[in-house]
Parts: structure tokens; C-alpha cells; sequence
């Protein structure tokens, strides 16, 4: 059976998979009940990301990696300069062609490295225990610009038939409040957050999927339609940006259907919805961001190192 939407997934960005272990490290098995000011959460979370610090301070290519690095530095020295990249973590299937993390990349190059780090099928249980792990505090290859948290396909999916992705409602409001109350505990305030409601269900199209697996019907639009109003109201108490997508793909009564490519996970034309509406909300939090590297016109023709290294040094 094919694995439901990107919303719950990530890819393991460090090691082997085999090798690396998903550690809990102090996650808690007891969701924090609230996200009121300076609570925190061991507990982690997945999302997608723009990456590194803010202000003066070096931007960072690494993203939710652990130590491990994609860092590109260049030759420093005393009155010289370091770039590093920021980068935004997405989930597995925004990168196939015409997916809306490639629409992402394409917007951010030269301010942020958008990465594919998704978990195809997975839910906020799951992901709640490996988000420690992707970014610590204290770390400033660990300092996102901008997360979003993008669950709710799989968790929603119906416990008689699917028992193994399902979780029950009340648990997800409690995973994804886990989820913000973590990242704050790591330095990425409520302001850098994005929660992505599931996306509506095309029940039709997604049970010729099924009886071709040789299941039944696993999903229900209404369903979905509960687990996408929880996020709203986590995203409301939290204090995070929040991305609809339920509720504006089926927008005056439009015909969902074409968002979708077998009902369930995004079709190009999907891809390219959710990028429109979710592009001015990453905008706001990364426009700060200069262009890395001058512009090319701007190069010193003579001695490019003035330009490119800052002192001259190699």
C-alpha cells in the first residue's frame, strides 16, 4: 500500500540507516499539556526547515543534521568572512518533479539549502522521538530560520483498518503541542513555526488504491477534516503561522480531486497549490536574508579574492 503524504515523514539525515538508532534522549512519553510562554518539551517533532542563525551570527549549512556536515566554509582569517548556508528541511516526496520543496529551493538559492529529509509514512508518535536528534540546542548548525511542522495523513488514518499509522486525536494535538514546545526549548520560537494541515482526502480515488492492495477504504475526507481542525487550534495556542490546506483545497465547493494524484498525496498541481500559500508565509520569516556571495557584475575583476574572501586571503 502506498504511504500517505509527505505530512508524516522524514529521511534519516545522519549515518546508516541500520547504524544510527533513533534515540529518545530525554523525550518524554508525557506530552506537555499546553504551550504556554517558556514551557518546554524534550519531546520532539518532524517539520521542514529553513535553517541557521539569525542576525550577525555565521549561517549554517547543516539544518537538523546531527554533527555531521554539508557546512560550506570558505578561507577566513582575522578582518575575513565565512559564508555558510541556511537550509530547509522538507519532506520525501516535495522533490520529485514539480514538488513544492524543488519550488522552495529554487526560491531560496543564495539565502537557504532546502534538503529532502522525509520519513514517508510516519506519524507524530513516531516522529516526536527522533526530533531530538535533529536539532539540539546549543548547536549553531542546529538554528533553524523557519520550521514547518506538516502532519495529520497518516495519523488520521482509520484505526480499524490501519491500526499502525493511527493515532487518536487527542495524542496528535498533544504530539504536534510537543513538537513547538521542543523547538522553543531549542532556541526556534513560535515565530519561525509553520503547522501544514493534512490535505483533504479524495475518498474515491484513494479506494481504487486501496482494493488494488487488496485493502478497504482506509481514510475518510470527514476524518481528516477533525485532525486538520486540531492543528488549527494547536497553531492558535502556540502562537504559530498555520497553512490551512484543508480547508482551501476544497474552497467553495472547488473539485479537489486534481491536487491530488491517487487521492491522497500531492499531484503537481498540488504540489504547486501548497507552494503558492505556503511561500508567503515562509517569505516574512527569510526576506531578512541577504544573497550569499556578491552578485556576479560586483566581482572584482583584477583581485576577485577582495570580493570573494573579504581580506584577499586564500
Amino acid at each position: 500500500m502506498k504511504q500517505a503524504l509527505s505530512p508524516g515523514s522524514f529521511q534519516l539525515p545522519w549515518g546508516k540507516h541500520s547504524e544510527t538508532p533513533f534515540l529518545r534522549e530525554g523525550v518524554s512519553d508525557t506530552p506537555a499539556p499546553d504551550c504556554t510562554p517558556g514551557a518546554s518539551s524534550a519531546q520532539g517533532g518532524a517539520f521542514q526547515v529553513p535553517w541557521g542563525c539569525l542576525g550577525g551570527a555565521p549561517r549554517v549549512l547543516q539544518g537538523v543534521t546531527l554533527g555531521a556536515g554539508n557546512v560550506a566554509s570558505f578561507p577566513s582569517s582575522t578582518h575575513g568572512w565565512m559564508v555558510d548556508w541556511e537550509e530547509f528541511l522538507l519532506t520525501q516526496f516535495s522533490f520529485q518533479p514539480e514538488g513544492w520543496g524543488a519550488s522552495l529551493a529554487d526560491k531560496l538559492v543564495r539565502k537557504c539549502d532546502v534538503l529532502n529529509r522525509g520519513f514517508s509514512g510516519y506519524n507524530t508518535r513516531w516522529a516526536k522521538i527522533i526530533l531530538p536528534r535533529l536539532i539540539r540546542k546549543g548547536n549553531a548548525l542546529d538554528s533553524p530560520v523557519a520550521v514547518t511542522i506538516f502532519f495529520g495523513a497518516n495519523d488520521s488514518a482509520l484505526k480499524e483498518e490501519n491500526p499502525k499509522q493511527h493515532i487518536p486525536l487527542d495524542e496528535y494535538v498533544a504530539n504536534l503541542r510537543s513538537m513547538v514546545q521542543y523547538l522553543r526549548s531549542v532556541d526556534v520560537p513560535e515565530g519561525r513555526i509553520v503547522l501544514i494541515t493534512p490535505p483533504p482526502l479524495c475518498e474515491a480515488a484513494w479506494e481504487k488504491e486501496c482494493l488494488v492492495q487488496g485493502c478497504k477504504l482506509n481514510r475518510l475526507n470527514v476524518v481528516v477534516g477533525e485532525y486538520a481542525s486540531a492543528c488549527l487550534q494547536v497553531a492558535q495556542d502556540c502562537g504559530t503561522d498555520v497553512l490551512d490546506l484543508w480547508t482551501l483545497m476544497q474552497k467553495d465547493g472547488q473539485d479537489f480531486a486534481p491536487y491530488l494524484s491517487d487521492g491522497l498525496h500531492l499531484s503537481p498541481q498540488g504540489n504547486a497549490f501548497l507552494f503558492s500559500h505556503l511561500w508567503p508565509l515562509i517569505e516574512k520569516k527569510v526576506s531578512s536574508l541577504p544573497l550569499l556571495l556578491p552578485y556576479w557584475r560586483d566581482v572584482a575583476e583584477a583581485r576577485p579574492e577582495l570580493s570573494l574572501l573579504g581580506d584577499g586571503d586564500h
